[in-house]
């Protein structure tokens, strides 16, 4: 797929309520994580409200990390999640293709965008997270309107971005802008040469653009929005040509010692009080019936690929980007 799609970001798939467990879920639950701390923590304070009887920790890194500490795991032989949720179906598709995620056939995706979910059922998508353009509002350069301004002279020196080596959302971005037709790995040449920067993560994006030592930058959404509700010198917007997103996946391991507090989880966050908490984060959902975050147009334009695509083409794509920004 190599152009633009427009997705309706209120009206995605029609509504249905996910059915109540017969039992209650309980244990403990272990969840590896991309989520920020503190969201992460709320989230599953929020879960608690539903399953009270199910304790949730949670270890929290970037996608690439999370990754690298499971497959030292899966060596080991003791792997210790039950649950995966980050930024990155490239990297699901990845787990499932090496046999690592459970399928779940009933899971319950009723009302949900087929896309957002593996058709297999071993992944399921739990929001919409859009990769555009932050920039600095009190820099004094012009508001930015699409991908092309970041490699324009008013930008030089002035562009951060964040490293597919470390963020899995930002892998499904550069492997979406290099795929298609009207960017390609010559926009990226096209950044480098104009003096961009890549740095390790979105919060290091966002930082650097809030604090003025950056303009511009490639930032995902809600950390943009997020910011300057709180005050900080931060506008955004979605690209004209499209933006870029992840849905940021959760998926059940086959080795998951708790697979019934597993399957709760999974549940809670597909269903409409999750998607609702969803928008009270500040994400997009899935569900319309759950509205949406204040100040988010009605529709925005993406760039998009299939996972198993850019599954397929992740190594080459961090490969190529560490070749032209440095590791």
């Amino acid at each position: 797929m190599k152009t633009p799609a427009l997705l309706l970001a209120a009206t995605l798939a029609a509504a249905t309520l996910m059915p109540a467990a017969a039992d209650a879920a309980q244990g403990s639950l272990v969840v590896y994580t991309s989520t920020p701390n503190k969201a992460m923590a709320d989230l599953i304070a929020a879960f608690n409200m539903a399953e009270p009887e199910v304790t949730v920790e949670f270890f929290r890194s970037g996608t690439t990390e999370v990754l690298a500490k499971l497959d030292a795991e899966f060596a080991a032989g003791s792997p210790e999640p039950d649950l995966l949720l980050i930024a990155d179906s490239v990297a699901m598709e990845g787990l499932k293709a090496r046999d690592r995620l459970a399928a779940w056939p009933d899971a319950p995706v009723e009302g949900l965008p087929a896309s957002s979910y593996d058709q297999d059922r071993t992944w399921f998508g739990t929001k919409i997270i859009a990769t555009g353009i932050a920039w600095n509002t009190a820099a004094g350069l012009p508001a930015p309107t699409g991908w092309a301004d970041l490699a324009a002279p008013a930008a030089k020196d002035r562009v951060v971005m964040p490293s597919p080596l470390y963020s899995g959302a930002a892998t499904i971005h550069v492997g979406t802008v290099t795929a298609t037709d009207s960017l390609g790995w010559s926009y990226m040449e096209a950044l480098k040469a104009n003096g961009a920067t890549a740095l390790q993560g979105n919060g290091a994006v966002l930082d650097a653009v809030a604090t003025g030592r950056a303009a511009y930058g490639v930032l995902v959404d809600f950390m943009a929005f997020n910011a300057a509700a709180k005050g900080s010198p931060v506008g955004f917007v979605y690209p004209v040509e499209g933006a870029t997103a992840v849905t940021e996946p959760v998926a059940i391991l086959k080795t998951a010692r708790n697979p019934d507090a597993a399957r709760a989880f999974v549940t809670w966050l597909l269903s409409e009080d999750g998607q609702r908490f969803t928008v009270a984060q500040g994400y997009m959902p899935l569900r319309p019936e759950a509205g949406a975050p204040p100040g988010r147009p009605a529709t925005v334009r993406l760039l998009e690929d299939a996972p198993d695509a850019l599954a397929a083409t992740g190594e080459e794509t961090r490969r190529h980007f560490a070749e032209l920004f440095g590791g």
